[in-house]
């Protein structure tokens, strides 16, 4: 089961049809907008649109995370942080269908991570990044849907619209490509799996 969801999820990185998705100077300008922009190649539901970029909280950080919710729970994750902004959670939230919910205003802070604890260097060098990766300089993006196996992985339609979705992120917050992190590289967590680890080294693959 975990073998053919990650085949399946790798395929589709490798095989998203090019007419899907919008040029990199298109995208660009999209990642720039305001309100509920129809992004290519996305399916976003808006429980908070975008403002004026300016005035968005200064993200410096991108961090991906796991839920061990089952499939459908990123929507009920989403709405309960789109009444509560600032709890423990996340900004945006991708669904096992690829479904993007954009949970929380971009000038609010939800909690996450736990204060970039991990200093031993097992995955990246921790130097630039222990007690200085957190909340409130980092977007999160919550994958559901990683039960009830948590080594599962992503879905072939998670990783689809992670493709797309880190590159708006980045090109919206100028983030570097150096500075998309899982949750496991930067905090101590579950010891079952890495959590993040694989849809981050993708994002790091895939480049600019």
């Amino acid at each position: 089961m975990m073998m053919s969801r990650l085949l399946a999820a790798i395929l589709a990185a490798l095989l998203i049809a090019p007419a899907a998705a919008a040029t990199d100077a298109e995208l660009a300008k999209l990642a720039r907008a305001s309100g509920t922009p129809d992004i290519p190649g996305l399916k976003i539901v808006w429980l908070a649109p975008w403002g004026d970029v300016r005035s968005a909280h200064s993200w410096r950080n991108i961090i991906v995370h796991q839920t061990e919710g089952p499939a459908g729970s990123a929507r009920g994750g989403a709405a309960e942080q789109s009444k509560n902004p600032t709890r423990r959670g996340v900004t945006v939230w991708v669904e096992t269908d690829g479904t993007v919910y954009w949970a929380v205003a971009e000038n609010l802070v939800p909690t996450h991570g736990d204060g970039a604890n991990r200093n031993d260097n097992k995955y990246i060098d921790n130097r630039p990044t222990y007690r200085q990766v957190v909340r409130d300089n980092s977007i999160g993006v919550e994958f559901a849907g990683n039960y009830p196996d948590v080594a599962a992985g992503p879905t072939e339609a998670q990783v689809a619209a992670w493709k797309i979705l880190v590159q708006v992120l980045r090109a919206r917050y100028d983030i570097p490509l150096d500075r998309v992190y899982a949750h496991n590289w930067i905090d101590y967590k579950d010891a079952r799996y890495c959590e993040g680890c694989w849809l981050a080294m993708l994002a790091r693959t895939w480049g600019e």
